[in-house]
């Protein structure tokens, strides 16, 4: 390896190591509390560095969102293999909680933190691709599993029918990061809150009862850096 490889390689260490302390800052203290002076102080280095690789706050945290909702929108493309549009809403579920435990500060940062709106900030080469978009992908699983007319007709709205069940699985974590070390309730175990709440909403929009079958998992994931 040369010396202008071993450069490259160094710098794009270094931008990971910016990155990964912004990320864990901005989910701890939110967005408008963290500063880039802040951030060059928990990697060690001079504020001055960072504007080496980002121009200001707004594009190192658009640098975060673009990279961390792409992984995340890749995982949930996994799951369209599963070819029952109603079995693959409840590991739609499984899978946004398997990714909040497995990663919060990613999570928190992602779904649980105010920053900027970046609409039109070179996000539409994926937006709305289900293959890398989990919001359209889960919207898309949403729209499939009306078609089938297995679904209450009151619900013929994909849209009103997939942000609430995002607003379900959400609440139910968005809870656990913010009170489970409360003592005053008695927590059951998050994945079984989690089952619970997945099942309580796809099997409540049925027109018949569910079968039993075989219980959903969420993939595996390979590791992310930053968790």
């Amino acid at each position: 390896m040369g010396p202008t490889d071993r450069r490259e390689r160094e710098k794009e260490k270094l931008k990971q190591e910016i990155l990964d302390a912004a990320r864990y800052l901005f989910a701890r203290d939110g967005y408008d509390s963290v500063t880039m002076r802040a951030i060059a102080e928990r990697i060690e280095y001079s504020p001055r560095t960072l504007y080496l690789h980002f121009r200001d706050k707004e594009d190192l945290v658009r640098e975060l969102c673009r990279h961390d909702f792409s992984e995340f929108g890749k995982g949930f493309a996994k799951l369209a293999s599963v070819k029952d549009p109603i079995q693959r809403l409840k590991a739609l579920g499984l899978t946004y909680a398997q990714f909040a435990e497995d990663f919060p500060n990613h999570y928190r940062l992602m779904f649980m933190t105010d920053s900027p709106d970046y609409e039109g900030h070179g996000d539409e080469e994926w937006k709305g691709n289900p293959e890398m978009d989990a919001y359209a992908f889960l919207l898309s699983t949403a729209a499939e599993a009306i078609a089938s007319g297995r679904l209450l007709p009151s619900y013929k709205d994909p849209e009103l029918l997939a942000q609430t069940m995002w607003a379900g699985v959400h609440g139910v974590l968005a809870l656990h990061f913010s009170k489970c070390n409360d003592p005053w309730v008695k927590w059951r175990p998050l994945k079984k809150r989690v089952k619970t709440m997945v099942d309580l909403q796809v099997d409540g929009l049925l027109t018949k009862p569910a079968p039993v079958s075989k219980a959903v998992k969420a993939p595996v994931r390979p590791p992310m850096k930053g968790a």
